[in-house]
């Protein structure tokens, strides 16, 4: 089977979020898409996110109508701080059945040459990249790479900390979140203050 990793904090997880993975899982040649929630970005501040276990609740209670949408926690029981070529690794492991594909925005592309050991990645593992408004100039090497896919996905200009921001504003941001998501965050307080 060939699974699409769609990394992030998911802090919340919105409808960008999901439009991409469903968009992924049936407008390419990916069997399903897991949303790999990451415990901390080494580039994010720690105090922003919300506890592990919330955020995997709420890419839970937003994908659990997509069947070809998962959750996963795989990086949890990794150390800390994680890089994306130690994931692939153990995931390719513990599931040598299937093929697993990094999935990203061109705005990630253009530090990919950044990541720890982006060569093996890139040996071992496709790319599928949707597209950004504000993705800047693409790194040479990587615009006709065998292995690096550009999908014509809609381009989502929404993102997890506008959304907290403005639930803090005391804004209406229903229409960007799944409705079981918002339910969650607003039962918790979630990002009032």
């Amino acid at each position: 089977m060939k699974i699409g990793l769609y990394f992030g904090t998911f802090n919340p997880i919105h409808i960008g979020h999901l439009i991409i993975a469903n968009h992924m899982a049936e407008y390419s040649d990916l069997d399903q898409i897991w949303m790999i929630v990451t415990p901390h970005n080494p580039h994010k501040l720690k105090n922003t996110l919300l506890d592990d276990h919330h955020r995997l609740e709420m890419v839970y209670l937003a994908t659990k109508d997509f069947p070809k949408i998962m959750p996963s926690d795989v990086e949890f029981k990794l150390p800390q701080p994680n890089y994306t070529v130690n994931t692939l690794a153990h995931l390719q492991e513990k599931h040598p059945q299937h093929e697993f594909s990094l999935i990203m925005g061109e705005d990630n592309l253009n530090s990919l040459h950044k990541w720890k050991n982006y060569e093996v990645i890139l040996q071992n593992h496709s790319i599928y990249v949707y597209p950004r408004l504000s993705s800047g100039e693409i790194n040479s090497q990587f615009i006709n790479h065998p292995k690096i896919h550009r999908v014509g996905a809609p381009v989502i200009e929404l993102s997890s900390t506008f959304i907290r921001e403005s639930i803090k504003n005391k804004k209406n941001v229903t229409p960007m979140l799944p409705e079981k998501v918002w339910d969650y965050i607003d039962h918790n307080l979630f990002y009032k203050k």
